[in-house]
């Protein structure tokens, strides 16, 4: 009889003082492709990472796959040799963005690919790509080329950790058939996603809680939890905040834009936007990947140079005649899915909530007792208490974009932008947090700009919809 493909034999892994995996037993055979899912935090990533030797661990981990390679759920980028460090707004900086490599630069240190058949450039729609700033891809891009990295090292086994995140529907659609066409390719996958993403090669299942095994079998075995839409919210905690938190409320017009275009080069990203939100508005923004609807945002958030050479009216204020950037981030709350990337590494969970009182990347002051109270009360609404000492980096993904929607919502702020903000959440923490919006804006009167490909993670507060297709709005 062959030996297992793979072999896990009472393995656990701590880290922090805490164990992320507890006494695992698994065995996977040749041609088995597994799906693992389970909660934020359960120890998927840490399980993935435990097998490519990254964390320290007991018991014992036999594999037969010579190599393993792993696409990430986010890919850090580079800048050129010498130039700056990477900084947020750089994306939207044309005289900057052009000092991070491109797809080809980053390709060729794998020179495997120079004079060898590259059928894979368009099975994966990279060669479009090749000349294009890696800071510039969207996320299904982006997604599709460190899939191609991936590929180019030759794995017997390929880890994808929640590579569905952050694509519309057709670029979800374009992944699935990616996978299904690599199992038929002889390489066997090992999926870290949700159990509703589930490509139909996937044979076995198995689920985390806990760093513990709760189901572990063949697909036909498995069924998804029900999902948890009866979240209910500390109403002590939110009658607290209500009374702590002050809002600027003076102004008609949260967001005008009057034929707004933004180009790069010869790229037109926006084209001819007009587009007015007002005070206490909900609006849903959507579109594919790559529609512009991060640029949109970064209009609004003040991250974006070309906003002076547009009309563009914030809290009934055109750009531009005065105002300073911190004048328009004091009014916003704003989340996006690679925001954690840029904080220090040693920033805790709590430094990084309180960040957003000062609208920096960073804690860079000192809290007095009355701004740590409100911190403290904000990691208690979104059961984040227990993470108050912890530094970001060591939290699960949804974890960490739990820190940073309570960074968002922390001063309370007339204006919401939420990019993505379930991207990496649980089922669970998805309810929570909806429900929280919901609260907070039917309360508090606040203007909310939420972007999702998911309409079922959407508030019920929200009532109007913007669609972007190619820079351009669209019925």
């Amino acid at each position: 009889m062959a030996a297992p493909f793979l072999t896990f034999e009472g393995v656990s892994v701590r880290l922090g003082g805490s164990t992320l995996l507890d006494q695992l037993d698994w065995t996977v055979h040749s041609g088995e492709q597994w799906a693992i899912t389970g909660p934020s935090g359960s120890g998927k990533t840490v399980l993935a990472h435990t097998l490519l030797g990254t964390h320290f661990h007991t018991g014992r981990i036999a594999t037969g796959a010579r190599h393993i390679a792993i696409v990430d759920q986010q890919h850090r980028f580079r800048n050129r040799p010498g130039s700056t460090s990477l900084y947020y707004q750089q994306r939207f900086n044309s005289s900057d963005a052009d000092q991070t490599i491109t797809v080809r630069q980053e390709l060729g240190e794998y020179a495997a690919w120079q004079g060898q058949p590259d059928h894979w450039l368009d099975d994966l729609h990279i060669r479009p790509l090749l000349d294009k700033p890696l800071i510039q891809l969207s996320n299904g891009e982006n997604k599709r080329v460190q899939l191609g990295i991936a590929l180019l090292n030759k794995p017997e086994l390929l880890i994808l950790d929640n590579p569905f995140l952050g694509l519309d529907a057709e670029g979800r659609a374009t992944l699935h058939a990616i996978i299904n066409n690599l199992t038929t390719r002889g390489i066997q996958i090992l999926l870290i996603t949700s159990p509703h993403e589930l490509p139909d090669s996937i044979t076995h299942v198995g689920r985390l809680s806990g760093g513990k095994w709760t189901f572990l079998g063949p697909r036909s075995a498995y069924q998804p939890e029900d999902k948890k839409d009866n979240v209910d919210l500390d109403p002590i905690l939110l009658r607290d905040l209500r009374s702590d938190l002050q809002q600027s409320q003076d102004f008609n017009i949260a967001v005008k834009m009057v034929n707004t275009s933004i180009r790069y080069g010869e790229a037109t990203i926006l084209d001819n936007i007009s587009w007015e939100v007002r005070k206490g508005e909900c609006w849903n923004v959507s579109g594919p990947n790559g529609a512009g609807k991060s640029t949109i945002l970064s209009l609004i958030t003040a991250d974006n140079p070309q906003a002076y050479a547009n009309e563009i009216w914030l809290f009934d204020r055109r750009r531009g005649t005065g105002e300073s950037i911190w004048d328009i981030k004091r009014k916003i709350g704003f989340v996006s899915p690679e925001l954690h990337l840029y904080f220090d590494s040693s920033a805790t969970c709590m430094e990084v909530i309180a960040s957003g009182l000062f609208d920096t990347i960073g804690l860079f002051r000192p809290l007095s007792d009355e701004q740590q109270a409100l911190t403290l009360r904000w990691m208690q609404l979104l059961s984040l208490q227990d993470f108050r000492h912890q530094r970001l980096p060591q939290l699960s993904t949804g974890q960490q974009r739990m820190v940073l929607l309570a960074r968002a919502l922390i001063k309370n702020p007339p204006m919401l932008i939420l990019d993505e903000p379930c991207q990496g959440l649980d089922e669970e923490q998805t309810a929570r947090f909806r429900r929280l919006i919901d609260t907070l804006c039917r309360a508090f009167r606040t203007t909310l700009i939420y972007v999702s490909h998911y309409r079922q993670e959407l508030p019920e507060c929200i009532d109007r919809y913007l669609r972007l297709e190619k820079g351009r709005i669209v019925e």
